[in-house]
């Protein structure tokens, strides 16, 4: 298998197991994870939170690690990468009004590349306009964004992940050992 050369597109309280975990996962596999935030360089850092399912309607949230950046935003070309992995947490919510992370998506989904996203990463594809037709899963609260796109929300448990043709996703970071063995998959082919 040839190893493969992964976008990660994070930013100030992505979800820390869902950054950390595949970024960390994916190295050991032996490729390559350029971990990028708009408007920072490499060796800075965004905030993390951790999200956790304590029985309340919705997640609680807590401050979590400092993740550091190992890539410049300003620097990357997304036709240089071979596959994209957007983590949640609430940094989505502020990704997706970025003109210059949409056109990265697009990109990927044009050229049928790889794509992984969890839990809050689908409010990127949604605004990028790449779920048309699309079978998507993500954290519940985000189901009406996958629909309003034109995308079929896969309502699938914590712990289980979905492919739909290049697209991995999956609800929340339970899903790690399903959504990274099916990331994996596509990354063989």
């Amino acid at each position: 298998m040839k190893n493969k050369k992964i976008l990660m597109i994070t930013g100030d309280f992505t979800e820390d197991y869902e950054t950390m975990v595949p970024f960390q996962a994916l190295i050991a596999m032996g490729h390559t994870v350029d971990a990028v935030c708009p408007d920072k360089k490499a060796g800075d850092t965004v905030a993390t939170c951790i999200h956790d399912f304590e029985g309340d309607q919705t997640y609680t949230e807590k401050r979590g690690h400092n993740f550091t950046l190992n890539a410049s935003f300003s620097d990357i070309e997304p036709a240089q990468y071979d596959a994209l992995i957007i983590p949640g947490g609430r940094a989505p919510e502020y990704l997706r009004l970025n003109s210059a992370v949409l056109d990265y998506v697009r990109h990927f989904f044009v050229e049928n590349k790889p794509v992984a996203t969890v839990c809050h990463g689908s409010q990127i594809l949604s605004a990028a306009g790449v779920l048309e037709g699309r079978i998507c899963s993500a954290y519940p609260a985000c189901e009406p964004e996958v629909r309003q796109s034109g995308g079929e929300f896969a309502d699938i448990a914590i712990d289980a992940a979905y492919t739909d043709g290049n697209l991995v996703s999956a609800p929340a970071w339970p899903a790690h050992p399903a959504w990274l063995a099916q990331f994996q998959t596509l990354l063989q082919k």
